[in-house]
């Protein structure tokens, strides 16, 4: 080797080592800002009867996935008394002084996947979780309740800011104190039902099971700004065609000591060869620690997982359980 091409090469030696600090700083300063808007929702939500704990394991290491957990605690995030007393001064607003009071009874949780579980899919989650806690603002003030406006108004923002193929999928759902679990679910695995009565994950009838397209894929056939009727032509042209405006799920099967589990596909997808996790594997562990608490039973499921496979995604799922 030459004098020159020595030189050459430590010179590009030290333009990658350069280039690696930099980019290691990078990752370093995102993961610090998913930390801080991260926190304050990863602590789950106290309602009367109802415990709930939830649990992930990122595919790589630190706190940078593709997956995103999120509560909403309605007691200890937003003043609802102080909403209750505003809404009772304003006309019209009887309804959402009622919406309201049902609310405080109510706790929401929010589990999302996007594709692929690279560090820098978090961006993605970033932009989820900042657009859903804007809305919830929103829909607080004018319906008293979360409703599925929130969840077109995302879809259609994605959709129409969307290039590429990254998607992702979602599924909320919130529980009420007399155990009903209400849910949407855009492209996202269903939950599943532990009965602790008969001692394994129950049937669902599939009338309570509607699913919608991934988030952002498909517009709104019922858009206001891409029209249908009266001949007009639509503003979007997409070979996937147009989703149904989005319904809400309802299930009341959770008796005392039942258990919820909402999952991305990292858990129903988890694998050792040709054997697969979920259902029989997860419905084994809930057996077994049906009379812990939810955070005992999380904690149980992501060891059990670990142990089962080193994990091929990003995992996440939260454990809902009567009292």
């Amino acid at each position: 080797m030459t004098q020159e091409s020595q030189r050459i090469e430590a010179e590009l030696s030290e333009r990658e080592i350069v280039y690696f600090n930099t980019l290691e700083m990078e990752l370093k300063n995102l993961e610090e800002i998913v930390a801080q808007f991260a926190s304050s929702s990863k602590i789950p939500p106290k309602i009367k009867g109802i415990e709930i704990a939830g649990y992930s394991i990122p595919y790589n290491l630190g706190n940078l996935g593709g997956d995103l957990l999120h509560y909403v605690d309605f007691k200890r995030t937003y003043n609802l008394d102080a909403r209750i007393a505003l809404a009772k001064t304003l006309s019209g607003k009887e309804k959402v002084v009622e919406n309201l009071l049902i609310t405080k009874n109510r706790a929401g949780t929010l589990l999302a996947d996007v594709s692929g579980h690279m560090r820098t899919d978090t961006a993605l989650v970033l932009a989820l979780q900042m657009a859903f806690t804007t809305g919830v603002l929103s829909e607080l003030d004018d319906f008293g309740e979360i409703t599925t406006r929130l969840f077109e108004n995302l879809n259609k923002g994605f959709y129409t800011q969307r290039e590429g193929s990254k998607f992702l999928t979602l599924i909320y759902g919130e529980i009420s104190t007399n155990g009903t679990f209400r849910f949407l679910s855009a492209g996202h695995p269903y939950p599943v039902v532990f009965s602790y009565k008969h001692n394994k994950i129950v049937d669902i009838s599939e009338d309570r099971l509607i699913n919608f397209p991934m988030i952002g894929t498909m517009p709104s056939d019922s858009d206001v700004d891409n029209p249908s009727e009266g001949g007009t032509e639509r503003k979007w042209k997409t070979p996937l065609g147009y989703k149904r405006k989005y319904t809400v799920n309802e299930l009341n099967l959770m008796g005392s000591g039942d258990i919820l589990v909402l999952y991305t596909d990292g858990l129903s997808e988890h694998r050792r060869e040709d054997e697969s996790y979920f259902p029989k594997r997860l419905e084994e562990v809930l057996r077994r620690s049906k009379d812990r608490s939810a955070r005992d039973i999380a904690e149980f499921i992501g060891e059990d997982v670990m142990h089962f496979a080193p994990p091929e995604d990003d995992v996440s799922y939260v454990v809902i359980k009567r009292a």
